[in-house]
């Protein structure tokens, strides 16, 4: 009796190794309660995935930011430490695919959204460090973030830097 439960706590030992890998993790996924207040305010919208993106820029994605979600980013942008996230969500199809890049932020049990732009195409975003910015262009004005900042990149063309600064959303033009 002894040696038929070693052998068959061996074998469901294993078998959950194999589901454990044959079940990736999702670097898209968010928490559950954002999901519904995401498909509630954006219905047509869904997040952007690597599968989204041409090969070329799925190639300069991943160089820089390996399997992370080019959609998706955890950022301290308020600097409240609580839940935050930069999301680029779309929808339609090339060549007309429409842009909502949002922060959503949770506030208590709920998520406040934040719509900071629209545009068009796939961009990708991600988190930077707190620091100075500078502006592409004179009539901007630079920054210091306290906190950390937004990016949000149409590869091949522009990329945009956010920060939350003075209870205000500011940007500057990093390309373009």
């Amino acid at each position: 009796m002894g040696r038929n439960l070693r052998v068959f706590n061996f074998a469901f030992v294993c078998l959950l190794g194999t589901v454990a890998r044959a079940a990736p993790h999702d670097s898209c996924t968010l928490p559950l309660t954002l999901q519904t207040e995401i498909a509630r305010e954006y219905p047509s919208k869904k997040l952007v995935r690597l599968s989204d993106l041409s090969d070329y820029k799925k190639k300069l994605f991943r160089k820089d930011h390996g399997n992370s979600c080019p959609g998706v980013v955890r950022v301290d942008f308020y600097g409240d430490g609580k839940p935050t996230f930069g999301l680029v969500l779309i929808s339609g199809q090339n060549p007309h695919i429409e842009v909502k890049f949002v922060i959503a932020h949770q506030i208590d049990q709920t998520w406040e959204l934040r719509p900071i732009e629209s545009t068009d195409g796939t961009p990708v975003v991600w988190r930077e460090p707190p620091g100075k910015y500078e502006g592409l262009y004179k009539e901007e004005q630079s920054f210091i973030a306290k906190h950390s900042v937004v990016v949000l990149c149409g590869y091949g063309s522009w990329a945009i830097a956010y920060a939350w600064i003075d209870n205000e959303v500011r940007k500057v033009w990093l390309s373009d």
